[in-house]
């Protein structure tokens, strides 16, 4: 019997946050956190699938896949990479699925992308069907935005499906080009803090964003007279001309998505230069601008970058995901991981918070695939 074997990472962004709905520029890396999938095929058209880390069981007929209605299950995932699946003419085998995953659920390192990239691509090696990475994460974010309904961009699942070991995936989002950017610093790990804070605004906030973003892009075709299709086309002269006529927010939040935009641009000549001092710099200035112009930090991810900023050897630090929660990244000198854990820690403490968790990295690979003959 055949036995499938898929391996599919986390993700965390190095930086460029909230730009890939704006058809900007992001560069997330694989992590060393895994899922693993075993798919073994079934004589019938049904689905079983065993979640070992929530100890959960499911199973559906994959002639029955009607989209999801109200808040989405784990299985509604599967169910989705199965129905993107069929839509485009791939065969879809009965199967059943086990799945262990070292990816924390909840903290934004996108264990669904990994869920969904990982389960499509162990349905297309039990059918035999050779369906290239790229296509293969479309599919994924087609199955999350159209079934699921989840209004995700294309980057989690192109960072797991195409991530490299010792290796950044620098994604153009308005063309769907990718490069691989080496990322590998001599004696430094890249540290994931969880500030473990519940995204309770996150998704208000975050189409409130997506929001502010259209609503600036038409104000500054009033302004200028010239139409711009996304704030990826929008230069920093464009918003001079633009200052103290577009409404101040709208202008923060134009700015930050520009100036973040360059920052990406220059982290990848940083990366290519090996300059990772250089790096650290911009990681800064990203989270400036997420904190001050986008306005989507808290005071437990600013807490987590104040404090390890503090630490000499650590190169720099910036909040990371959607914001109001989630993570922060910390790029720093190996000997110093644990004084910064133990400074974050005690932080925390002060303030009366919960204590935070701690996940050290480096560029992890992305999916893999093991055929099994038994």
């Amino acid at each position: 019997m055949l036995k499938i074997m898929v391996t599919a990472p986390g993700r965390v962004n190095l930086i460029g946050e909230h730009t890939d709905y704006n058809q900007g520029l992001v560069m997330p890396m694989a992590i060393e956190l895994a899922m693993k999938i075993e798919a073994v095929p079934r004589q019938d058209r049904r689905i079983t699938a065993s979640a070992l880390p929530l100890n959960r069981q499911a199973a559906f007929d994959l002639e029955e896949l009607a989209p999801v209605s109200g808040r989405p299950r784990w299985i509604d995932y599967i169910k989705g990479v199965c129905w993107a699946l069929r839509e485009a003419g791939y065969p879809v085998p009965g199967a059943d699925l086990k799945i262990r995953s070292s990816i924390p659920i909840g903290s934004g390192l996108s264990s669904s992308a990994a869920l969904e990239v990982g389960v499509a691509v162990a349905l297309n090696a039990l059918s035999g069907t050779e369906l290239p990475l790229l296509e293969t994460a479309l599919l994924c974010q087609k199955a999350e935005n159209q079934y699921v309904g989840v209004r995700c961009g294309i980057m989690d699942q192109m960072a797991v499906a195409l991530g490299r070991e010792g290796h950044a995936l620098l994604i153009d989002c308005r063309s769907l080009e990718y490069s691989h950017i080496p990322f590998s610093p001599e004696g430094c790990r890249l540290l994931i803090v969880d500030s473990r804070v519940q995204r309770s605004l996150g998704a208000s906030e975050y189409n409130r964003r997506r929001e502010e973003c259209e609503e600036a892009l038409e104000q500054l075709a009033k302004i200028t007279g010239r139409s711009f299709p996304s704030l990826r086309e929008v230069k920093p002269e464009d918003l001079r001309e633009a200052e103290g006529r577009l409404p101040e927010l709208l202008f923060r939040r134009s700015r930050y998505v520009v100036e973040e935009n360059r920052r990406v641009e220059d982290s990848a000549r940083a990366l290519r230069a090996g300059d990772y001092a250089a790096f650290g710099e911009l990681m800064k200035g990203s989270h400036l601008g997420l904190r001050d112009l986008y306005q989507v930090s808290c005071a437990e991810l600013d807490l987590i970058v104040e404090t390890a900023l503090a630490v000499p050897g650590v190169l720099g630090a910036r909040m990371t995901g959607a914001g109001f929660g989630g993570c922060a990244i910390v790029l720093a000198k190996s000997s110093v991981l644990e004084e910064v854990q133990a400074r974050i820690r005690e932080a925390f403490q002060r303030e009366g918070w919960r204590e935070p968790l701690f996940y050290s990295t480096g560029a992890g690979a992305g999916v893999t695939v093991q055929r099994i003959q038994a």
